[in-house]
């Protein structure tokens, strides 16, 4: 009883890629539905695509990649191989006497240097695996990063003053079709599709434990949620206009 109760526990303690894909696959059709021909409709579909990549890629980073690391324990075990053989060659030829003992104390600093040299080439080739998973995942939270932005751009001419100032727009002035009702739906996507970019962040820290990705997985987020604090105060600008209830 006690170890199905931990299984049932443990079903929440994650994100789970394929709940994620769901939900944002539900708000590309809702969005789809009240916006057919907009381009916060392209955008979810962009975002739809990007994600069933990371998503991809981060199953093949939480996996060995078997070629790297058969490379790395093979030129490892012949840089220790070489290094062995040097040492045994070097005190088979130490001469006997004074003149060897100096020998053999500057063959003993000489290997201290190799020694270090090889220490730096074992740490490098170790990394490589770590490396290569790296950067494919800083690519991906670019596209993520990316994507913030085009959200932010859709929204920035959305702007929920006009309703309350009443101003004649000018011949440069972008083109407001959307109702009270729709302004509001159309905000709201825009931060559910904020949302979702910053969960598509944190699925890469979750089992690729690396500094840097952390760090570039706490920026995006932290953008996320930047912009989507921006998007909900034009939100509370047009409650105060005119409050609506917000159903899906």
């Amino acid at each position: 009883m006690f170890l199905s109760t931990k299984v049932k526990e443990g079903q929440f303690n994650q994100l789970k890629s394929e709940k994620l894909i769901e939900t944002l696959d539900k708000l590309q059709h809702r969005i789809e539905e009240r916006f057919p021909e907009s381009g916060l409709h392209k955008v979810s579909q962009e975002l739809e695509n990007i994600a069933n990549e990371n998503i991809r890629l981060l199953h093949r980073l939480s996996r060995p990649i078997w070629e790297v690391r058969i490379f790395t324990f093979i030129s490892i075990s012949l840089l220790i191989g070489l290094a062995g053989w040097m040492v045994a060659m070097a005190v088979r030829y130490i001469p006997a006497g004074q003149s060897g003992l100096v020998e053999l104390l500057q063959g003993v600093e000489s290997a201290i240097n190799e020694i270090i040299l090889l220490s730096l080439a074992i740490f490098f080739l170790a990394s490589v695996e770590t490396r290569l998973k790296r950067r494919a995942a800083l690519t991906s939270l670019h596209q993520l990063r990316s994507i913030a932005h085009i959200i932010d751009m859709h929204q920035l001419t959305k702007d929920p003053a006009y309703l309350l100032a009443g101003v004649p727009p000018t011949p440069s002035s972008p083109a407001r079709q959307l109702s009270h009702k729709q302004l509001s739906r159309y905000l709201d996507y825009c931060t559910e599709l904020l949302a979702i970019t910053s969960k598509l962040a944190a699925l890469h820290a979750q089992d690729f434990q690396d500094s840097e990705v952390l760090k570039t997985v706490n920026e995006v987020e932290m953008l996320a949620h930047a912009l989507a604090d921006k998007i909900w105060q034009k939100i509370m600008l047009l409650d105060k206009v005119q409050p609506v209830g917000r159903k899906v």
